[in-house]
């Protein structure tokens, strides 16, 4: 039962860090950056990739 609880709190946590990457990587002042310098925040990279990771992590711990 501990397994589950904690794989949908990773599943939460996972889904709001990918959120929060998306935002990261949608605003203005990235997409200023992404038009000048051709890269994307590292914030944005950190918060989707690990999010995806967290949300991957969760659906395995609810098996």
């Amino acid at each position: 039962m501990n397994g589950k609880i904690i794989g949908i709190i990773l599943i939460v946590i996972g889904v709001a860090l990918v959120a929060w990457g998306y935002n990261v990587y949608d605003a203005v002042e990235a997409q200023l950056t992404r038009s000048l310098n051709g890269e994307t925040p590292i914030e944005a990279w950190l918060g989707m990739v690990g999010g995806a990771i967290c949300v991957a992590v969760g659906v395995f711990k609810l098996k």
